[in-house]
Formats: C-alpha cells, structure tokens, sequence
C-alpha cells in the first residue's frame, strides 16, 4: 500500500468513509470489553471474593493505565510516524486481555488483566483521530471525529453490552462472556490491517537553535492546555454520572429502580445522537461557542436530578438534554488539539489531553465524590456536577477558534501559536 505523503481530506471519498467506519467499530469493541467487566461484577465479585475496596481499585487500575498509554503511544506514534500498526497492535492485545478476565481466579489475576488492558486501549483513541484528522476533508473532520469517538462506543459500550453478556452470563457463565466478548476485536484488527492505509507523516520543521523540545512546544499550547482542563474536569463528570447518579435516583429521590434504569438509558441514547449533531454544529457554528453552550447545559441534569417532581418521561427529556454536552468529548479531546498543532505533534497533543482527563478525572473524581456523599449526603455528588459543568463552560470560553470553515470566513489561520 502506498505511503505517500498528501493533503489532508485528499482521500477518495470511499476511503474516508471506510476509515470512519472501521475505526468508530473498532473503539466501540474496546469500549464493549472495557464496560464488560462492569456488567458482568455481580457475577465476577462473589465469584472471586472481591470487597467493594477492590472492586473500585479495578476500575481505577484501568483508568490509570489508560491515560499513561495515551501520552506514551501517541508519543512513540509521533516519533516513528507509524500508527496503523500500534492501532492493531493494541487491538490484538486488548482482546487478549479480555480472555485473561476470563481465566483470572484472583483479585490480583484480574487486576494485572485490568492494568494490561488500560495499556492497550489509552493510545487507540489518540491514534485514531490522528488518522481520521489525516484523511477525512477538514470542513467534515468535526463529525468524523464525532463518529469515531462517541457512536460506536455509545452504541456498543453502552447499549450493546449489558444486553448481550448478562444472559451470556446467566447461561454460560460469566467467564465464557469474557471469552465471547474478545473474538470482535481480533476481527476488528484484521479488518484495519486490511484495509487502512499507513500515511507517511510530513517530516518534521527544523528546530531553531534554543527552541523548547516538542513535548513542551505541545505542552505550551494554549488551546491543548485550555482542552486538557475541559477534560480533567468533564471526564470528571462523566465517571461520577455513571457511578453516583443510580445511587441519587434510586436512594435519595425514591425512584422505582426499573425507571431509574431506564433514565441512566436515556445517556447512551443522547451521547449516540449528539455523536453527528454537536460536532457538526461546530464545524458550522465554531468549536468555541458550541463547546461552551453545551457544556454549560451539562448543568440541567444534577439540578434535575435534584429538584424535578414531575413524570418521569419529563425527566428523561431532561437527562436527555443534559447530557448533550457529551457530544463535546471528541472536539476537546481530539479535533481542537489536532487543529492547533503541527501534524507531526497531533497524536502526541490528544494523547496528553486524554491521559490528563484520564488520571486527574476518571481516578480521582469518584473517589472525590464518594468521600462528598459519605459527609453531606448524595445531593453532594449533584453539586459537584453543576461546578464542574460551569469549570468546563467557562474554559470553552478561553479557547482559539479552530473550525476550518470558521478561520476561512475570517481570512484565518489555525492557532499554532501558544
């Protein structure tokens, strides 16, 4: 295959559809094996003679080891302008670590599983978006990105999963749902060593006599720094949702547990949804002013959660818009840095911005708000999510436009500038 250097958005229009495609399947596979073991916990915990300590130190293991793989192999992807490569690499190995989940007969078997796990998957997302940003026409990029990030790994992670490996696990046992739940990814892989192209990278500017080293040069960026702080605070978010919201439905508001079910439902189905809208309205509208509205609106769902006394159906419209803002998460996390730095440094600038969102949001945050509900009580975990929806509004508001249809209207060019 051809490893030519070329424009992005060069590629025949079969191609960038194809790229989307296989790539927003792929990280929805990951996404499905990651979520699986939540999933399948009330069948692994008693199993295994897990305490909750232990349950909640696999998932931080998982997030730690994540993030350091985002900044690692976006790193090493730059230096050796190689990322199909790693990208099916640590396909391979994460669909191994799925099989291993399965064979584990101890908290520390399942914990290595886990730390393995978060080392193969940290740096596909990063790589990923670096190739889609590569490939597909900049005036699209915002929803390709979209895709590739937030569709399948809603659709799949989210509503795929528990409907498939619950009765998996109910009939054949929960270890044969670890081993069912690897094989997608092995055929994922094949298919984008198959059918992606490896680009050849640009070669790199020549460094001025004194300049800062490329890391920092990335480091020094305002916009990857303005998104590194939108993702410490919005990953922070998402996690606490996730783990905390059930908890404020079920125990605090008295919500029947079926409904509450079906309210957390409601997330999978916004996130999915706003995967084509919210990056689109930005590729129209610009990445600044959506990415502050919408996250500004993250702060309707905890106040709804709080005070809202009507018809449940009412209140998963509510959840609904709420979570819009999800919609944001490939823009801060992948488009924005991307548009803001050399080619060579983009996978190394989403990597920083993931691994940072990572291991000060998704390993701190729950632990932050569970000591918060332990001495206020769970209407706590609703207040924090309001202040870190407004922390996030507001450093959207901080950002340099990068939107190429935007900077085009303007006579602009991307701000590659600190």
């Amino acid at each position: 295959m051809s490893e030519d250097v070329h424009l992005p958005g060069s590629a025949p229009a079969r191609y960038q559809v194809l790229l989307v495609v296989l790539l927003c399947v792929n990280f929805g596979i990951l996404f499905f094996d990651r979520n699986a073991l939540n999933f399948l916990m009330p069948y692994v915990q008693p199993d295994l003679g897990l305490n909750y300590t232990q349950v909640g130190m696999l998932g931080s293991a998982l997030s730690l080891t994540w993030a350091l793989a985002a900044i690692f192999v976006s790193w090493l992807s730059d230096k050796a302008g190689k990322r199909k490569i790693l990208i099916v690499a640590c396909t391979v190995l994460f669909a191994l670590c799925s099989v291993l989940s399965g064979l584990a007969t101890s908290f520390l078997m399942l914990l290595a599983a886990r730390l393995v796990m978060g080392l193969s998957e940290g740096g596909v997302m990063p790589l990923s978006h670096a190739m889609v940003a590569n490939e597909v026409t900049p005036k699209n990029r915002g929803v390709a990105m979209g895709i590739t990030q937030n569709l399948g790994s809603s659709l799949m992670g989210s509503t795929l999963a528990p409907l498939m490996l619950v009765p998996i696990a109910l009939a054949w046992g929960w270890r044969n749902a670890f081993f069912l739940a690897a094989l997608p990814g092995i055929v994922s892989a094949l298919l984008i060593w198959l059918l992606v192209i490896e680009r050849k990278l640009p070669p790199p500017a020549p460094r001025a006599a004194g300049s800062r080293a490329p890391v920092m040069e990335v480091l020094g960026n305002r916009n990857v720094l303005v998104c590194s702080f939108m993702a410490v605070v919005l990953v922070a978010y998402l996690v606490v949702t996730w783990a905390f919201m059930p908890l404020v439905l079920v125990q605090m508001r008295g919500i029947e547990d079926t409904t509450a079910a079906g309210l957390m439902a409601v997330l999978g189905v916004s996130s999915a949804l706003c995967s084509f809208l919210i990056p689109w309205l930005s590729d129209l509208f610009g990445r600044r002013p959506v990415m502050s509205l919408f996250t500004f609106g993250g702060v309707i769902l905890p106040l709804a959660a709080l005070w809202y006394d009507g018809p449940a159906i009412t209140l998963g419209l509510l959840f609904f818009v709420g979570w819009m803002f999800n919609g944001i998460f490939p823009m801060f996390m992948a488009t924005v840095p991307h548009e803001s730095v050399a080619p060579q440094q983009a996978a190394t600038a989403m990597g920083i911005v993931m691994g940072l969102g990572e291991v000060l949001g998704g390993v701190l945050a729950p632990s932050l708000a569970g000591g918060l509900s332990d001495s206020y009580g769970l209407q706590a975990v609703c207040w924090l999510l309001v202040a870190l929806a407004l922390l996030g509004g507001t450093a959207a508001l901080f950002l340099r436009e990068t939107a190429p249809r935007i900077l085009a209207r303007k006579g602009a060019t991307a701000p590659l500038a600190v």
